[in-house]
């Protein structure tokens, strides 16, 4: 059992990529990831309905919070995976996902997380991995409001359901292939 002194600070990410299943699916697999939770942020609307957030009028973006051990995985290694499984090209879209609350954006919780995430966006399109610029927003980190319940562990209870199997599952194949090195241990 660790004591108090032995353990570690814990550091959150909020990330937003299209639909939030997607990303919690992925990075529920992530060594280092302690806790994945759907949610909405970036709105004005305060506790938000899935139903408000689908509209596309209350600011919001459909987000995962992301609880990680920055001594088994940085920010900046976060940053990679979640540029490898949505499209930070398409401004308010991903696939036929399309309104503000499908926008690429990282909401940042420190200074030090802006900066990495500048840095990380300079590399992508510096290095050309995507065929056009990277349009994801970085901004300070607003009120994170976790979704529904139904919403929690999605792709996990579901997986047999239309959109897991057509759109999720494979973004999961993505990143177990290009990460296997970083998936947790079962």
């Amino acid at each position: 059992m660790n004591t108090p002194s032995t353990q570690t600070k814990q550091e959150v990410a909020t990330l937003g990529g299209g639909c939030f299943w997607c990303l919690e699916a992925v990075f529920d697999e992530v060594k280092g990831v302690t806790d994945v939770v759907s949610g909405y942020a970036g709105g004005a609307v305060k506790n938000p309905t899935y139903e408000q957030v689908c509209s596309g009028r209350t600011g919001h973006a459909e987000v995962v919070q992301v609880t990680f051990d920055p001594a088994v995985i940085s920010f900046q290694k976060i940053l990679e995976i979640f540029f490898t499984i949505h499209d930070p090209t398409t401004l308010n879209r991903q696939g036929n996902d399309v309104g503000p609350q499908y926008r690429s954006v990282i909401f940042f919780h420190s200074p030090e997380q802006q900066a990495v995430a500048q840095q990380v966006i300079r590399e992508f399109n510096t290095a050309g991995v995507w065929d056009r610029p990277l349009v994801t927003e970085v901004t300070p980190a607003p009120t994170f409001y976790a979704a529904e319940d139904y919403h929690q562990e999605y792709f996990a209870r579901n997986p047999s359901q239309g959109y897991c199997r057509v759109i999720i599952a494979p973004k999961v194949t993505k990143f177990r292939q290009k990460y296997a090195d970083r998936l947790q241990k079962s």
